[in-house]
């Protein structure tokens, strides 16, 4: 029976009392506490720098799935099979609810508080993306999936939602690209990577763990070099969709992560600017266009009727937020 990796714990010195699927890893009770096993797909290099980081972030009393290093002193363990695994130290509490305010809260100082010592000498293969070269780049994609929907005839109702809304929702992607070059962004991206500011990338409500007065933060594989106002967009985006863009929540929410890592002028508004672009519909457009355009998932089409419902209110959220 294939072991999932289990038989690897040996080159660590290691022995699991319990193990089990959790997601995407194999989680196991060991003498050193719950360690989490992982298949690694990356490049080493890259996971060297992210120990750096870790074990740097360790050092300042944050809580953060650091990797083990095996007998051999290194972060790759290969089975009887040559697949090769991670494994890290794990936190066994619940993720941040977003149902819950206080989570919501605590989860945003503790991105703040990270932010602050996220830094290592830049290494410019792992920047993050030029934001203006993103947006640019989406908005031809969004003007292609239009004409080939025209071409071939909109059949199901996705196609004919988007056709019907394309319209809008460019608009506002070629705005929130022309307002880059009315802002900072060069600058601020520029002195980003010049200081070694570090995104964590997948800041979520799944990969912040809850330990009572504390918070974990886990899953730093997607970091890059960049403008770390991507990180605090990312999470508010995520939670205000699911709150109907509540501007009260959003204050709070800016409010507590200024309250521990202060906002530049300068990130405010690059943070404007992300809001005022049309992400959740591009990357609709773009899982559409790149899958079986057959079989049309209907979450996909609710998902979409949802967004070009609340499309006036996310537009008013915007200019509210960040009117001063």
């Amino acid at each position: 029976m294939y072991d999932y990796g289990l038989s690897v714990l040996e080159q660590y010195g290691l022995t699991a009392s319990f193990s089990g699927r959790v997601r995407g890893a194999l989680l196991c009770r060991t003498e050193k506490g719950p360690v989490i096993l992982r298949e690694f797909h990356g490049s080493e290099k890259k996971l060297s720098m992210q120990q750096q980081l870790l074990e740097k972030m360790k050092e300042q009393n944050c809580l953060v799935d650091v990797y083990l290093r095996n007998r051999e002193g290194v972060l790759v363990s290969r089975d009887k099979d040559s697949v090769p695994y991670t494994a890290q130290i794990w936190f066994e509490r619940r993720e941040c609810d977003t149902r819950s305010e206080n989570d919501i809260l605590k989860s945003i100082r503790t991105l703040a508080q990270i932010h602050k010592i996220m830094q290592l000498p830049v290494e410019m293969d792992y920047a993050g993306r030029n934001l203006q070269e993103e947006y640019i780049r989406h908005n031809q994609e969004m003007k292609k999936i239009r004409r080939f929907i025209r071409k071939k005839g909109a059949v199901n109702s996705f196609e004919k939602d988007y056709l019907k809304s394309v319209e809008w929702f460019l608009q506002k992607g070629e705005e929130a690209a022309a307002m880059l070059e009315t802002t900072d962004y060069k600058n601020l991206r520029q002195q980003s990577l010049q200081s070694g500011s570090i995104c964590h990338g997948e800041y979520n409500q799944h990969n912040v763990l809850i330990l009572g007065k504390n918070t974990a933060v886990t899953n730093f594989s997607h970091w890059s070099f960049d403008v770390q106002m991507a990180d605090l967009y990312r999470f508010m985006r995520k939670i205000l969709e699911k709150y109907s863009w509540d501007l009260h929540l959003a204050q709070k929410m800016l409010s507590a992560y200024d309250s521990v890592r202060p906002l530049s002028e300068s990130e405010w508004q690059n943070l404007r600017v992300r809001f005022c672009y049309p992400e959740k519909y591009w990357k609709l457009a773009n899982h559409y266009y790149t899958h079986n355009k057959a079989v049309i998932s209907g979450k996909n089409v609710e998902k979409l009727r949802t967004l070009i419902h609340q499309k006036k209110q996310w537009e008013e959220f915007s200019k509210q937020c960040f009117r001063q």
